[in-house]
């Protein structure tokens, strides 16, 4: 996963939609079956994805007596999709991730999609519950993703048990010149929420608390009391004027590079980072990312890529019957697996595919004791000010008064 950033890109959807489909008078009647509304079906993804969809895409037209087009939007995807939503111009099915949830159904984007009991089960509870949304199943997930320790075994044979236990081999090995960094957790000089939380976490602090219904609340923001404030001065600690662990200069641009190239025996990474460190020769192994001494277990951010029904599209029976029963068969979670390998949703995949890839297994269990990305509406206004306010104190800011701030700005935000 990338840096998260907030904001709005407003022309560049209508040059993407230009060749889409049409606004809702197309849109069949409750009683038309799927095939009957012939026709065309657009689906939006990104690069990575569009090739593994059109196969399968196309089987699904021929079926069903429709054009479908897969096209590719390779940069800011939900925010395009939003944009040419409104204006009557975009896909009937998008696919992405499932913290999109909350901003698309407040956009009015996107349909609940019909899932029987049986399809339901046939994922994994996790992510399931990430694609549902005020009671709602909102997307039809296939693949779960979360951060875990990727580790230089010729350089760091034992898995750490605490960030202490980290920092005190990394020294030893920047002591003997062996590397030049301690670890490689991206930060940047705009930081980086999802990538510092299981530290964040660790060290007591949250995001959202909880309903009694076990969802996210937006009223009950941990970002600012009394807690954020321990979980900065210890990740404070860590920075530049610190311990010199965390560092602005380590971004989402060199920190895996990083790790190839040898400077350091620690990378804090998801899944997408496996195939540069196959490709640099590391010998590697994936373990869970340590939490402070004393702390909390560090608790990685499970994200979900998922299916979703645009509610403005031309055709959505068609896109209904595609998310629901062809999205929802191994041979697609498959494909998708083998275009960018993130560990299946779908249980029958993960077992097709576990067998030829251990790490899948190693994330897994990084990920046990994770959290599920917040996807309600007010996540949207953490990450552009918690980021800030981290690579701050990363680099020496007061962890009090910079958290508190921040703090203030999220909840004039959420308000």
């Amino acid at each position: 996963m990338r840096i998260r950033t907030a904001g709005v890109v407003a022309l560049f959807a209508l040059a993407l939609a230009a060749s889409g489909c049409g606004g809702d008078s197309g849109e069949p009647a409750a009683k038309d079956t799927p095939k009957a509304a012939g026709g065309k079906m657009v689906i939006w993804a990104d690069d990575k994805r569009t090739a593994a969809l059109k196969p399968f895409a196309e089987k699904f037209g021929q079926e069903n007596g429709v054009t479908v087009e897969v096209q590719a939007v390779s940069k800011d995807l939900q925010t395009n999709f939003v944009t040419a939503s409104q204006q009557g111009s975009g896909p009937d099915v998008v696919v992405g991730a499932h913290d999109w949830i909350g901003n698309l159904v407040q956009n009015g984007t996107i349909d609940p999609v019909q899932l029987a009991a049986d399809q339901k089960s046939a994922f994994n509870a996790t992510a399931v519950k990430a694609v549902t949304f005020n009671g709602q199943l909102y997307g039809v997930p296939y693949a779960q993703e979360n951060l875990a320790l990727i580790r230089n075994t010729e350089l760091a044979p034992e898995a750490p048990k605490t960030i202490e236990d980290l920092v005190a081999k990394g020294r030893q090995l920047t002591a003997s010149k062996k590397v030049t960094e301690t670890l490689c957790l991206q930060v940047g000089q705009n930081g980086d929420a999802y990538h510092i939380y299981p530290l964040y976490s660790s060290a007591g602090g949250y995001l959202f608390g909880t309903a009694a219904n076990g969802d996210y609340d937006p009223k009950d923001l941990g970002v600012g009391k009394p807690e954020s404030i321990e979980a900065f001065k210890k990740i404070g600690a860590l920075g530049e004027k610190g311990a010199g662990v965390l560092k602005r200069s380590i971004a989402d641009t060199n920190s895996i590079a990083t790790f190839t190239g040898k400077k350091c025996a620690y990378l804090v990474s998801g899944p997408w980072a496996v195939a540069d460190v196959k490709k640099a020769g590391i010998s590697y192994d994936i373990s869970a990312i340590p939490g402070f001494a004393g702390g909390k277990e560090a608790q990685p951010f499970v994200g979900v890529q998922a299916f979703y029904v645009a509610a403005k599209g031309n055709n959505k029976a068609l896109a209904q019957e595609f998310v629901a029963n062809y999205t929802t068969t191994p041979e697609l979670a498959v494909a998708l697996y083998n275009a960018e390998p993130r560990p299946p949703a779908l249980t029958a995949a993960l077992d097709q595919v576990k067998g030829a890839d251990a790490d899948l297994a190693k994330f897994q269990e990084a990920g046990r004791n994770g959290q599920v990305l917040p996807a309600i509406p007010a996540m949207a206004a953490i990450w552009d000010p918690f980021g800030k306010a981290e690579a701050a104190v990363i680099g020496g800011a007061d962890p009090t008064s910079t958290i508190t701030a921040a703090g203030k700005t999220i909840s004039g935000q959420i308000k």
